[in-house]
């Protein structure tokens, strides 16, 4: 009869290791369990044990701390690390110094049993070198519901690879942020991460954007010019909003995935593509695909890790985290200290939320531009949230308002009906039709046809208001941008 496998349990949680050894013991396991890292350290010294669980915050030392000294000894030796610390950086370190897998807490014990069974059947798999200056005020990411630990596990498990990732999520989730934190985390941390938005590129220029030209190859090429994938040579390149991809340039990058080469527009000799892609969208991709708009062929080739990222309303309980970093970063850029107070925290976290983690954000520094108090009262939210003007500090009178105060006020009113949910013939609708609009052609044309500056004075994204251009046939002026 073979002999059962040995599981060294380290935490300094008396419960926790009580119930790690009743359910261990029952899924047929020897136990031994113990609160401290220096009791751990020898047990595995003397060559104890067939995998560790252990704590990161134990009294005498740090379990992500002992990894490494354990790993050098016991190369082959499986740990699994628990942490109530649910970062990205924690899932990080835990992978790049060796750990089979990481676990946040609390957990599910069958999630537990299940893990120790694939972890005791799995080859092993190389570590990643971790890199430097690993600050947790960098993190890119923020949350510690179950969603976001989800991610942050996906995310550990990918660093030491260059497999193509496919993010998708709404507008305003972040989605950048994950693609450079797939880069600064990963092994090519030291290349350069490249950035293209194909939303915001003409079609016909987007070929020419991702691989180069040649000089001559069309009108305006006077020399010579290089694309993004020569600019991330080494690196990572993003690229976002894959779903508004041309079909010509969608032919191209299939090549360049399934050969791993491209030429550039005007040329001949191919040039091999070092890099590593990550792709997102916040677009339906198989409905394109039905729709005859993408690829199903290149959809594969870029699904090879799909990771969604969830809507805010769906990781409520991340707001007040998010909130007080946003705090931190709006008081260390100058603007004075805010906090909320708890009942105006519960009332951001039933907000819809349409714009996502971008919303909370531009919400967030204008509490702390704007407003005076130290305290943000719910008063002040619900004003905010409503579209009104807080009565301590009311609003301009309306025969005053300029463009800027005008756009903002029904702005405010349509987006506060579409988070409420209100019918098709309420308020949503009429600002639809009567305001958007108007709203745009006014805009553009105080700013004589700048996208760029009607998209700040209307307060939405350069993209979305080239978006909404295109849908309500809005003519800009002739010449400009």
């Amino acid at each position: 009869m073979t002999a059962a496998s040995t599981i060294l349990v380290a935490d300094d949680d008396r419960g926790i290791r009580t119930v790690l050894s009743q359910a261990l013991g029952r899924a047929g396991y020897e136990v031994r369990t113990t609160g401290n890292a220096a009791t751990l350290w020898r047990w595995v010294s003397d060559g104890e044990g067939d995998l560790v669980i252990t704590d990161v915050v134990m009294p005498d030392e740090s379990g992500l701390d002992l990894l490494p000294r354990i790993k050098k000894i016991r190369p082959d030796l499986r740990i699994v690390v628990m942490s109530a610390q649910n970062t990205l950086l924690t899932a990080v370190k835990a992978a790049q110094r060796g750990a089979f897998e990481y676990l946040p807490k609390p957990f599910d014990i069958r999630e537990l049993v299940n893990l120790v069974q694939r972890a005791l059947s799995t080859p092993r798999a190389a570590s990643v070198e971790p890199p430097p200056g690993d600050n947790e005020e960098q993190l890119p990411l923020i949350g510690r519901s179950p969603a976001m630990q989800e991610i942050y596990r996906t995310l550990a498990r990918l660093m030491g690879t260059d497999l193509t990732v496919m993010i998708t999520g709404e507008s305003g989730t972040g989605k950048e942020l994950v693609a450079r934190a797939l880069h600064d985390y990963g092994k090519r941390r030291n290349g350069p991460f490249v950035a293209i938005n194909m939303a915001a590129i003409p079609r016909e220029l987007i070929e020419s954007e991702l691989f180069g030209h040649e000089k001559g190859a069309f009108t305006g090429a006077t020399q010579r010019a290089a694309g993004r994938f020569e600019q991330a040579e080494g690196g990572t390149l993003f690229l976002d909003e894959i779903g508004d991809m041309p079909p010509e340039a969608q032919t191209r990058l299939l090549r360049v995935l399934q050969e791993g080469e491209y030429t550039t527009v005007g040329g001949r000799t191919p040039i091999r593509a070092n890099v590593r892609i990550v792709a997102a969208t916040h677009r339906d991709l198989t409905q394109l695909i039905r729709q005859g708009l993408f690829r199903e062929d290149l959809f594969y080739r870029l699904n090879v890790v799909p990771i969604r990222l969830p809507p805010l309303r769906e990781r409520a309980e991340d707001i007040p985290e998010l909130v007080r970093h946003f705090l931190n970063l709006a008081a260390a850029e100058g603007l004075p200290p805010k906090t909320i107070d708890a009942t105006a925290m519960e009332r951001l976290k039933r907000h819809r939320w349409s714009g996502n983690v971008r919303e909370l954000e531009n919400l967030v520094r204008r509490l702390a531009a704007l407003y005076s108090q130290e305290v943000i009262s719910i008063e002040v939210i619900e004003a905010e949230l409503s579209g009104g003007a807080p009565a301590a500090e009311p609003a301009a009178p309306a025969e005053s308002e300029g463009l800027g105060s005008t756009v903002e006020r029904h702005l405010r009113e349509y987006f506060a009906a579409h988070a409420d949910g209100l019918p098709a013939a309420g308020v949503y609708d009429r600002v639809l039709r009567e305001v958007e609009r108007p709203l745009i052609s006014l805009a553009l044309e105080a700013t004589r046809g700048n996208q760029i500056k009607a998209a700040q004075v209307l307060g939405v994204n350069r993209n979305t208001l080239r978006k909404k251009i295109r849908e309500l046939d809005i003519q800009v002026v002739r010449g400009l941008k």
